[in-house]
């Protein structure tokens, strides 16, 4: 017999949208029959999730509160040895006299709040609001119910307004009941994209926790959501908040095979009806399981994340799945096996709900407007519910009670029909705020740069999680976005693939370029350094002066002759010493999915007919980009420290270089014109000759294998945009 607790709960939203209320509890029949009760007593349930909702009990004031009804619900269940998880606004909005948006709501929940204390002070587990985060983006954001706002601002204040209606209410029911547990909920879910899209799903996989966030009170000036809701005129109430937090006795979690998201820029490959956007970007947004493969790791992911974030108590608040009766069967015991076994592993989960006893009416239209009717452990057909299958199930799995045949077979979720678009590999934690599954990530700092799409690829190539962030999450130049973004990810190894990268436009920009490739990352680095974690920050030939007349090994000086080499040496100086921090010395990137580099511009030019000049006097070791970011994880994971020089380990001028580009891409090498230095458009001073060796590992594959890499890469890519 396992010591998990076995809950219940009924699906008794009261939503509002346009067309007036939806109040599940009546369309299940349950507000007319008191003989429910028996039937979940029956089950062994040691708690139950039940309304008392401020809708139905006072729907025009304090003064029109009618207690009779949950009166009499109340006692039944303390009667029948079943504790009541007191449920007060559920996907709802309140009375109609206020909304989510109105400042007043939360006051007058908690008024609300302490009245039901003083009438059922022996009520110890409450859960005020369901799913704030989740109802937030329903009613603010995306506009389907009440107030039907479609805006981030509101968003953002509906999300805070509930969040304080949580503390105030908790604050009001504890000085009835001091031993009062807060118990919330929301739905933990998972954004996976493709690197076109990452940062929005970077920024969904931060956003997912701001419920929470703010109740714990973590939601200060360090915080990467501190800025945004702040210039939403939300700063005020979120110092407020984080001086009196109330952070939650339980975190409920809620987890569909809906929650988990892919995000795709491919529109051609999806159905229109996931079609959507961000304001910026046009995207298919789809159930993460039915296209990604090897299959997201889903609530077992969703339970460890949650834990690793807050080490609090948990539970699975909501286990329901609209489907037939074998796939609900398989969900239940899915879910109740993935929680023991996560308890033996040590995370502290106290109980799995069975959830929507008595099935649920219109979630297929998001109860925007009629829809169909779900069974769920109980099926209301007629005047009295009748048992499913789950009821067996959920009664016996406490006591490890033999289990129906048709449990033998595999969900669909595990077995191949799952996939019903083209099935995309799955990244390994691209683009996201934690982890992924059990993996302790890589974080990649820069995600929309080459380097760091690179790494990302490169990961997802070799099965390495990894979590990519751009400016909005982490900031070089913002330290507290560093801290917070490390505890939350809690990486083995952190690839600073940001930066200052315009070699000329630094001379006009000193301190915009030494903030982005000194400061912040010897901030970084520190950080790292702090928490025993890895980090490799990369470093340039341009740190050299070019008058040694032979190649440049690790162990040289230093002599930097313009601002971007300078910057790169004042970071290599600290960096370089720091326990656990690798620097590594390139030059000459090269990558046929960059545009903005020295051989892509060969292409180009050579391409149309036009002739390309190039530096003669000018000496290079150039470094194809997917051979750089191989050698570097290579040194991550071997945990290699201090400088190393990592190239393709062959010497030459720019103007040979454009010629062997131009050989290999099948265009007229004559059109490559050698000129001597400096070229016109230079306005930094460059070191004419910086070829790069290694005394401390072998350097990357040669050359010749690398161009010949970029000219195949440059092949596919035209063939995908032929295709597109």
């Amino acid at each position: 017999m396992t010591s998990l607790e076995l809950w219940g709960g009924l699906e008794y939203t009261v939503n509002r949208t346009h067309s007036g209320y939806v109040d599940q509890t009546r369309l299940s029949g349950h507000h007319d029959r008191d003989d429910d009760l028996d039937l979940f007593a029956e089950l062994g349930l040691r708690a139950l999730r039940y309304p008392v909702i401020w809708e139905r009990i006072a729907p025009d004031g304090p003064g029109s509160a009618d207690w009779r009804w949950t009166d009499r619900r109340l006692t039944g269940l303390r009667d029948r040895g079943v504790r009541p998880i007191a449920g007060l606004v559920h996907h709802g909005s309140g009375p109609s006299h206020t909304s989510l948006i109105d400042d007043g709501f939360a006051p007058a929940l908690a008024q609300f709040a302490g009245r039901v204390a003083e009438r059922y002070d022996w009520i110890e587990d409450w859960t005020p609001i369901n799913e704030p985060l989740t109802t937030a983006r329903f009613s603010g954001l995306y506009g389907l119910w009440y107030p039907h706002h479609r805006t981030e601002r509101s968003f953002w204040h509906m999300l805070v307004n509930q969040v304080d209606a949580v503390r105030l209410s908790m604050k009001a029911i504890r000085r009835v009941v001091p031993t009062a547990r807060l118990i919330q909920t929301d739905d933990v879910g998972r954004t996976y994209s493709t690197l076109h899209l990452a940062e929005q799903a970077a920024f969904d996989n931060l956003r997912r926790w701001a419920g929470w966030d703010l109740l714990f009170g973590r939601v200060t000036r360090h915080h990467p959501l501190w800025l945004r809701l702040s210039r939403h005129g939300l700063g005020e109430r979120l110092a407020q908040i984080a001086d009196d937090p109330s952070p939650p006795d339980i975190i409920g979690v809620n987890h569909y095979l809906t929650s988990d998201r892919f995000l795709d820029h491919r529109l051609q490959r999806y159905d229109a009806r996931t079609y959507g956007g961000n304001g910026k970007l046009r995207y298919a947004d789809t159930e993460a399981i039915r296209v990604l493969t090897p299959a997201p790791a889903g609530l077992t992911n969703a339970l460890r994340e949650t834990w690793d974030r807050y080490k609090v108590p948990l539970a699975i608040t909501e286990v329901h799945n609209g489907c037939t009766r074998d796939e609900q069967l398989r969900w239940a015991a899915d879910t109740w096996d993935e929680a023991v076994a996560l308890k033996a592993d040590g995370i502290d989960i106290r109980a799995v709900t069975a959830w929507s006893l008595l099935g649920s009416h219109g979630w297929n239209t998001l109860l925007t407007r009629p829809g169909k009717y779900e069974p769920g452990v109980y099926e209301v057909v007629g005047d009295r519910p009748r048992p499913t299958a789950l009821a067996a199930l959920w009664k016996g799995l406490p006591h490890d009670a033999p289990r129906h045949p048709v449990l033998a077979g595999a969900g669909w979720w595990r077995r191949p029909e799952r996939i019903i678009y083209p099935p995309i590999v799955r990244p390994a934690g691209l683009a996201t705020g934690t982890g992924t599954d059990a993996a302790q990530p890589l974080l990649i700092c820069g995600a929309t740069g080459t380097l760091g799409q690179a790494f990302a690829r490169a990961c997802a190539a070799r099965d390495i999680a990894c979590v990519s962030t751009g400016r909005g999450t982490l900031d070089l130049g913002r330290p507290e976005t560093i801290a917070a973004t490390l505890d939350a990810v809690r990486p083995w190894a952190v690839v600073n693939a940001a930066g200052w990268v315009d070699v000329d436009s630094a001379e006009h920009n000193v301190d915009a370029c030494f903030r982005a490739n000194a400061v912040g990352a010897v901030a970084l680095s520190e950080a790292c350094a702090a928490r025993g974690i890895g980090v490799v920050n990369f470093s340039s030939d341009l740190v050299f002066d070019g008058t040694a007349e032979r190649p440049y090994a690790e162990d040289d000086a230093v002599g930097p002759i313009n601002v971007y080499g300078r910057s790169k040496a004042a970071m290599e100086q600290v960096c370089a010493a720091l326990p656990g921090s690798l620097v590594l010395r390139t030059a000459a990137f090269f990558s046929p999915d960059d545009s903005h580099n020295f051989a892509a511009a060969v292409v180009r030019s050579l391409s149309s007919g036009q002739p390309f000049g190039a530096a003669e006097d000018h000496v290079v070791t150039p470094t194809f980009v997917s051979h750089l970011v191989s050698g570097a994880l290579d040194l991550l994971i071997d945990g290699a420290t201090g400088i190393w020089h990592l190239t393709n380990a062959e010497a030459l001028s720019w103007a040979a270089f454009a010629r062997r580009i131009a050989e290999a891409c099948a265009l007229d090498a004559r059109l490559v014109k050698p000129v001597t230095g400096p070229l016109p458009q230079w306005i930094a001073q460059r070191p004419v000759s910086v070829p790069l060796v290694s005394r401390r590992g072998a350097p990357l594959p040669p050359l010749n294998e690398a161009i010949e890499a970029f000219a195949d890469g440059l092949v596919r890519a035209q063939s995908i945009r032929r295709c597109a």
